[in-house]
């Protein structure tokens, strides 16, 4: 398959199919695992960082070897395709887990079983997580490699951008509003049977990208390809995008995993008399990526991405600093958001787009891996324990679990905390933006 010199509406419908339907999945992860995890079970901000940790490595080492088993067997399809109706199931499979199912087959009490519940649930997400990274992470995304060019990737990221912003819009208000009506189980068997069908729907609309490709390289090989001191010479362009996603990474998982919890558990509700303030965040977020995806599908392909990079960083920083100030007001913290989620966007974009511009064309599947380093393993490993750390220290507040025990609410210095992680990137972003310009100089 060649690559597209234009978006044509086939491409466009599997990238937001796909795309969508896989940040949806990963958005009920981040976000309502993390939540269902604390409210449901009974877990507490360091299940949730163990969680995270846990999953992040399962991600890059299904990533590094499945992104590799495609390189070589030029196949993309069968991984995205089966990938997603297997993930659907496993995504099913959590209406199971509760400290109630739990206890019957151990023969005790709900409170008894929580703790292994809380392993129950950790375990599982790892096992979903294989099947996600599997089919996303490491087919999908060296997919959209194969099938772009640097000539429409800018327009293909602010696409891939925009969708985790819709993905947790439509999450908050269809998966928190239906969890509360109908219950977790009900919610996680809809969107398990969802992904699944669209894994099916895939087997009828995406077309191989691989064809004609011919992969000479052991497998073994394949897998170390990205770690050799050679390559990393040969790609610094690359591995210099993969630092900047690395630090942005790192402190976007600072304060992520622990969104919708500060929002229900620490925000003063009643400065606009809401019941549902995540619905207040989802519309900030949804402003701020239409902001970020405005900017870059109009001016990033003509003027190139380096003029955005420290404009972008400024207002994630920034923004987050001004978060930190809101403190428990919804009204300072939505304006406050709005700052940091354009930047949030933003930057999001340009380093994917540079990520797939200097990822070579024949190595696209085995580099996934080694992106899920920068991007998945070391921010879910050190961003979500900088949070716990801040938290444990900052902490002024608790909440009773279903099951009475109390825990920490995250403080509003994760968000403090964030900022400074985030403040590093100027360093590799200089030479990034070094990086832009003699690509678009050639």
């Amino acid at each position: 398959m060649e690559k597209a010199k234009k978006l044509s509406p086939s491409l466009i419908l599997n990238i937001l199919l796909f795309g969508f339907m896989g940040q949806v999945a990963w958005a009920v992860e981040n976000n309502f695992f993390n939540l269902f995890l604390f409210n449901e079970v009974g877990g507490t901000p360091q299940d949730i960082s163990n969680m995270v940790m846990a999953s992040s490595v399962v991600a890059v080492l299904t990533t590094l070897f499945m992104g590799s088993l495609s390189d070589k067997i030029n196949k993309r399809k069968i991984f995205i395709c089966a990938g997603y109706i297997v993930w659907g199931f496993t995504v099913m499979a959590f209406a199971l887990i509760s400290p109630e199912n739990v206890a019957k087959v151990m023969g005790t009490t709900p409170a008894a079983a929580v703790s292994t519940t809380i392993i129950l649930v950790i375990v599982m997400d790892c096992i979903m997580t294989f099947m996600g990274s599997t089919s996303n992470d490491a087919a999908f995304n060296a997919w959209i490699t194969d099938i772009t060019s640097s000539s429409n990737r800018a327009k293909t990221e602010s696409i891939l951008a925009l969708l985790p912003v819709i993905a947790m819009v439509a999450v908050t208000a269809a998966f928190g509003s239906l969890s509360g009506k109908f219950g977790y189980p009900a919610c996680f068997i809809g969107l398990g049977a969802i992904v699944t069908i669209c894994g099916i729907i895939g087997i009828f609309s995406i077309k191989e990208s691989r064809t004609g490709v011919v992969t000479t390289v052991n497998f073994t090989q394949a897998l170390t390809y990205g770690f050799r001191p050679s390559v990393i010479k040969n790609n610094k362009s690359l591995y210099i995008s993969l630092v900047c996603m690395g630090i942005f990474s790192v402190a976007s998982q600072v304060f992520f995993p622990y969104l919708f919890i500060y929002v229900a558990h620490y925000i003063d509700m009643n400065t606009l008399n809401l019941t549902l303030p995540v619905i207040i965040l989802a519309v900030v977020v949804v402003i701020g990526a239409i902001a970020a995806l405005v900017s870059i599908v109009i001016l990033s392909d003509k003027k190139g991405k380096a003029p955005f990079l420290f404009p972008s960083a400024a207002f994630f920083v920034a923004g987050l600093v001004l978060v930190y100030f809101a403190d428990k007001n919804i009204i300072w913290f939505a304006l406050a958001a709005i700052i940091a989620l354009v930047g949030y966007g933003l930057l999001m974009i340009m380093l994917n787009a540079a990520v797939r511009d200097f990822t070579p064309e024949d190595k696209a599947g085995q580099l996934q891996g080694i992106r899920m380093i920068f991007s998945v393993l070391l921010p879910m490993t050190i961003g979500p324990e900088i949070a716990v750390k801040v938290t444990d220290m900052y902490a002024t507040a608790q909440y009773a679990n279903d099951y009475g025990e109390m825990v920490n609410i995250p403080a509003p210095h994760i968000y403090l905390a964030a900022a400074a992680v985030g403040a590093l990137i100027v360093i590799p972003l200089f030479f990034l933006a070094k990086e832009f310009k003699k690509q678009k100089a050639q």
